[in-house]
C-alpha cells in the first residue's frame, strides 16, 4: 500500500499572532496537528520546528511500526 504524496498525519494548521502596523515581525502563533489534535503555542520559529519536528517524529515511529507487523 502505497502513502499519498500529502498524507494527512503530516498536516498542520499554524497560525500566526496579528501584528500592529508600527510592530516588527513577528513568529508569535498557534500550531495544531490535525489528526492528532495536539497544540501548541510558540514565539520563535525554533519553537515552531521543535512542535513540528517532535509530532512528525511520533508519526514516522507509528509508520514504522505498521509497516514491521
Amino acid at each position: 500500500m502505497s502513502q499519498p504524496s500529502l498524507p494527512t498525519d503530516r498536516a498542520f494548521v499554524v497560525q500566526f499572532r496579528a501584528k500592529t502596523t508600527d510592530a516588527p515581525l513577528s513568529w508569535a502563533g498557534r500550531v495544531e496537528h490535525l489528526v492528532s489534535g495536539q497544540v501548541a503555542r510558540f514565539s520563535s520559529p525554533e519553537e515552531l520546528l521543535a512542535f513540528l519536528n517532535n509530532v512528525l517524529s511520533g508519526v514516522q515511529e507509528s509508520l514504522d511500526a505498521e509497516w514491521a507487523s
